[in-house]
């Protein structure tokens, strides 16, 4: 099948585009605050590398969370607008799924962490596959606790907790398209609906 798939929940930015079996891509490794700037430029870039038009797109992609609120929301969209355009299905993957199946040398039980800044992390646990411990939002000290307990530590990027605890990198093209693949094995397609482990700074602010 050929699809469109992009990740914009973190400071870096991953559009990946398959066409009759290969694979095209574009990365951008620091486009935090600027996703809503670079995502139509790398998506075009993509195409055009691919050879590749949106209408032969049989599916369209997106991270859906956990990460960046804004980051999120603007993939989530750019991918509903394609498939609104074209009448085509769409397919949600999370941030952890790019990690978890990317994660090949990782071991059976992979603990997959999203910065979510000051000391805490988005996570979500994995063995053989599949998920063992639901996405939550932990502190470093539960993150150590369960690394204790036989997760290896896998994320994107550099995290604090490394200095503490050895956290295997994960390449985010490869874990983008992984994660879209294994999704389409499961047929989880449907609504590109943001996952958000913890309510946003604007919604705690209200209470």
């Amino acid at each position: 099948m050929n699809f469109l798939a992009v990740d914009t929940s973190g400071n870096y930015m991953s559009v990946v585009a398959v066409k009759d079996g290969k694979i095209f891509s574009t990365f951008l490794p620091d486009c935090a605050m600027k996703h809503s700037v670079n995502v139509m430029p790398c998506i075009e870039e993509t195409l055009k590398k691919a050879d590749m038009r949106i209408t032969d797109c049989d599916f369209f992609s997106a991270v859906v969370g956990a990460g960046s609120f804004t980051g999120i929301r603007i993939g989530v969209s750019v991918m509903k607008g394609f498939a609104l355009a074209t009448g085509k299905p769409t397919l949600p993957v999370t941030s952890f799924d790019t990690i978890a199946y990317n994660a090949v040398d990782a071991g059976e039980k992979k603990l997959c962490l999203v910065d979510a800044l000051h000391d805490c992390y988005y996570v979500c646990g994995y063995d053989k596959g599949e998920i063992t411990l639901a996405p939550a939002f932990l502190t470093e000290g539960e993150v150590l606790a369960l690394a204790n307990e036989g997760y290896t530590l896998c994320a994107y990027g550099e995290l604090a907790i490394a200095q503490k605890r050895k956290v295997m990198p994960i390449d985010p093209i490869v874990g983008l398209f992984s994660a879209v693949e294994n999704a389409v094995k499961k047929n989880a397609f449907g609504e590109l609906t943001a996952l958000y482990v913890r309510k946003s700074s604007a919604e705690e602010n209200l209470k």
